[in-house]
């Protein structure tokens, strides 16, 4: 298990707390302060209840030089809008004496962000010293960046072995959310597995059969399956490359007893376009000069079904090519019947990846889910059963 903010004493103390504030820029403003809103209820308890508050990020992949475009500097004042207009310093370094100051003038409950950790190479060489130059700005670590947990970096691993450690409020509810997925779920389990390519989500798929008992295989990886059962599938995106790894993974979850689902009926078209003149045909019926694109309204209406008789939903990716309509329409309906289902306290539903998160915004859905991730590649791994350093770092007594 892990220690959250229930568990440290941190009035007065100097906390430091590993945020992700990788946010998107654009002319030197931040466009989605997402990631900055979900890290402000941990900074203002923090805060509220007389810590010191050393916020550490990375931004961008500088490489180990200072980039000066890649500064955390312009997300100060966004971050400040997510606090609710609480102060917060900065400071032009993450380590070093200057860095030491600025960090001593914080009265209790002031907040000052550090500038972006990877300008110094130990921070993603996970290196020792590096972590030491941060524990000695801290007198405790919070951890509330699982989107970054998957790495051993010396921000979200070593650091958490030279101070108390603990989750943070964001960290809490995820790795809280993830565990009623997959971990110890209310079954029957549905895990939705979409996306382009079955080579990027192998792992995933061969992890999901052992754990769930409904696997909806959605995208261009659905393609990869019915061509590998033999199905012609046209022009349509398909890793013809990988049919046998996909007749492994369909014999595979027989023998575990896991339903893999694929679509019956598709929405086909000739160009991959907004208005392409498209067709509903089965999907054992597809043209030569035409492309799977989505699921059809029987392939919806089966899955809708299917999720009614299911108490947990796991989502990564979409069914069809959401973001050009009309092939957007299968995976607003299900988000929909899900957020339906959630609703009416039927259905856990845990959704994650940037795609996805993308898709269920479009659909209308975020808030009605049971929690929705905005790690990208921490959920994949998480997906695949990996252990995640920057999590077991906290596990630790």
């Amino acid at each position: 298990m892990f220690k959250t903010l229930d568990d440290i004493e941190f009035n007065g103390r100097r906390v430091i707390l590993r945020g992700d504030l990788n946010v998107p820029m654009r002319d030197g403003h931040v466009t989605d302060s997402t990631r900055l809103d979900r890290l402000a209820p941990t900074i203002n308890e923090l805060a509220e209840g007389g810590a010191k508050v050393v916020v550490i990020s990375h931004f961008g992949r500088p490489k180990g030089a200072v980039v000066p475009e890649m500064s955390l500097k312009p997300v100060a004042a966004a971050l400040e809008k997510s606090l609710g207009g609480r102060s917060v310093a900065f400071a032009p370094n993450c380590v070093g004496a200057d860095t030491e100051a600025a960090v001593a003038a914080l009265p209790e409950g002031g907040v000052v962000l550090l500038e972006n950790l990877r300008f110094h190479a130990g921070e993603e060489a996970n290196d020792s010293a590096f972590a030491g130059a941060l524990a000695t700005l801290g007198d405790c670590y919070v951890n509330d960046a699982f989107s970054a947990a998957h790495r051993a970096h010396a921000s979200t691993e070593a650091i958490a072995h030279l101070l108390p450690a603990a989750a943070g409020r964001n960290m809490e509810a995820e790795l809280t959310a993830l565990a009623a997925a997959l971990d110890d779920p209310k079954r029957p389990v549905a895990a939705i597995v979409g996306g382009a390519k079955v080579s990027s989500k192998l792992d995933v798929l061969g992890h999901l059969v052992d754990k769930v008992d409904v696997l909806i295989i959605g995208g261009g990886m659905a393609n990869t399956f019915l061509f590998a059962l033999g199905i012609a599938v046209g022009a349509s995106l398909c890793e013809k490359d990988l049919a046998d790894t996909a007749r492994d993974i369909l014999t595979r979850a027989k023998t575990k007893n896991c339903q893999i689902v694929l679509p019956t009926d598709a929405v086909v078209a000739k160009a991959f376009e907004a208005g392409a003149p498209s067709q509903t045909i089965p999907a054992d019926a597809v043209p030569d000069d035409q492309m799977i694109l989505d699921f059809g309204p029987e392939s919806i209406s089966a899955i809708t079904a299917r999720l009614a008789e299911c108490r947990t939903l796991v989502w990564n990716g979409p069914l069809g090519a959401f973001e050009v309509p009309p092939f957007d329409t299968a995976t607003v309906a299900v988000a929909q019947a899900a957020a339906a289902l959630c609703d009416e306290g039927k259905l856990i539903a845990v959704a994650g990846g940037g795609d996805t998160v993308a898709a269920l915004a479009h659909a209308g859905v975020t808030e009605r889910f049971s929690y929705v991730s905005t790690a990208g590649g921490a959920f994949l791994e998480w997906m695949e059963g990996k252990t995640l350093p920057g999590v077991a770092a906290l596990s630790q007594d």
